[in-house]
This record gives structure tokens, C-alpha cells and sequence, in this order.
């Protein structure tokens, strides 16, 4: 078992060698942008990189508070789900009804098991996995997000 500050000090090289190791790739529209925090545009909708023991995660995570509204947004990405795929080349998991702590969400995932966050020589492996998926993500994101957008005002 890890102490509190060895964990601290895995997490906090881990995510700064991930922001290294992102630095200079910029968004398929040619702009600069914050990969830990990616801008959807959208103040309910979430992409977020997830690592444990286990692998990793990048996760679209629609977390409205109105059911309605993020059922009906999951049902537009359902509608675009062969092109999403289609972009991403990757296994795709659909979880229209998620649990985030207390929070239901509906969230759309990519995953890569058997690879450990703790230990440091599979770090250079998840950012490998997180860079490929965020980067196809954002081919997809960037042509579809206006529909997202439009459907949410």
C-alpha cells in the first residue's frame, strides 16, 4: 500500500507527464487546447480521463441534471454512434444509465485493461491510449459539437 504523499507524488508526475507528453498536439481545428480539461462547450457535458489499478478510461459523460434533457442528448449521440465509432476505430461502451458517485449519468467510454497507474512503467502506455482516443475524439467532436450545442439551448 501506498502512503498519502507517494500517492500524491504518483498522481501528480503521472498527469504532469501526461500534459508533457500532449504538449504541442493541438485540436483538429488547428487551435491550442487544454487536453485535461477539454473544452466541450457544453456547461453539462464532460470528458474525462480516468486511470486505476486496473487501465484506463476516457469517458463522455452527460450530466444533466433534467433527466429528459441528458436522455435526450445521449439519444443524439446514439444517432451518431456509427459515425463516432466509425472515427475512433475503437471498442465503444454505451451506458445510458451510469452512476458517478451519487450522480446518474449517461456515458459514452473507451477503455485499455490490464495496464496499472501505479506502476510507472505503464504510464508511457496510457498516454499513448489517452492521446489516440482524445485526438480521434476530437475529429469526431469538432464536426458534430454545433448539433450538441444547438440542442442544448
Amino acid at each position: 500500500m501506498f502512503s498519502k504523499e507517494e500517492l500524491k507524488r504518483i498522481n501528480t508526475n503521472f498527469w504532469e507527464g501526461f500534459k508533457l507528453y500532449m504538449k504541442g498536439t493541438k485540436s483538429s481545428n488547428g487551435k491550442r487546447i487544454n487536453w485535461l480539461n477539454y473544452p466541450t462547450e457544453i456547461k453539462f457535458i464532460y470528458l474525462r480521463l480516468e486511470s486505476d489499478n486496473k487501465g484506463a478510461k476516457v469517458c463522455f459523460d452527460i450530466q444533466h441534471k433534467h433527466e429528459e434533457l441528458r436522455a435526450i442528448v445521449y439519444e443524439q449521440m446514439t444517432e451518431l454512434k456509427v459515425v463516432l465509432e466509425n472515427t475512433l476505430c475503437e471498442d465503444t461502451q454505451w451506458l445510458g444509465d451510469h452512476y458517478l458517485l451519487d450522480k446518474k449519468v449517461s456515458r459514452i467510454q473507451w477503455e485499455i485493461n490490464n495496464l496499472n497507474f501505479y506502476n510507472e512503467k505503464d504510464h508511457i502506455k496510457i498516454y499513448e491510449f489517452f492521446k489516440k482516443t482524445l485526438v480521434k475524439f476530437d475529429v469526431f467532436y469538432q464536426d458534430y459539437k454545433d448539433i450538441l450545442i444547438a440542442l442544448t439551448n
